[in-house]
């Protein structure tokens, strides 16, 4: 698969994507768990289908100490009691968060009110953020068609 753009290179694009790393960087210094924010980058990179961050949170979760079981049951969490409440109601928000187009509604209040119950509000809204820049990294990858390089190694970017 060839990319349609690489807006890495492209001076309004290296600056977009510029502000959506350092948004990401709030995220990364939060108290919000580090394998929880990779099963949740996992999760809805998955869901959007964006094969380069499907690879990129893959190999960081395993880096960060993830098992693989837990890894390859993120797609089925739901079914699979391999994860702690908290980090459920974590995996719940960022569908919802994610599929906001599918549920008129968007994210539920029984699902606020679980992540509530597990996480701070500083958590919280680093949550929230990680699951908007998630997605914001997704579509800039899907919409210029970036293939997943084979080649990150965990912590490059």
């Amino acid at each position: 698969m060839e990319s349609r753009f690489n807006y890495a290179e492209n001076p309004v694009g290296a600056k977009a994507v510029k502000y959506v790393i350092s948004a990401g960087k709030v995220v990364t210094d939060s108290s919000l768990p580090p394998l929880t924010k990779e099963l949740v980058a996992l999760r809805i990179s998955q869901i959007n289908g964006c094969a380069p961050c499907v690879e990129i949170h893959t190999k960081d979760a395993e880096h960060a100490g993830e098992t693989s079981l837990r890894i390859n049951l993120v797609p089925v969490w739901r079914e699979a009691p391999v994860y702690t409440d908290a980090e459920r109601a974590a995996l719940a928000l960022a569908e919802e968060g994610t599929r906001v187009a599918d549920a008129a509604g968007g994210v539920s209040d029984e699902t606020w009110a679980a992540a509530s119950r597990h996480y701070d509000e500083d958590q919280l809204a680093a949550l929230v953020a990680h699951i908007a820049v998630m997605n914001a990294f997704n579509r800039m990858n899907i919409i210029t068609a970036q293939p997943a390089p084979g080649t990150y190694r965990p912590g490059q970017w």
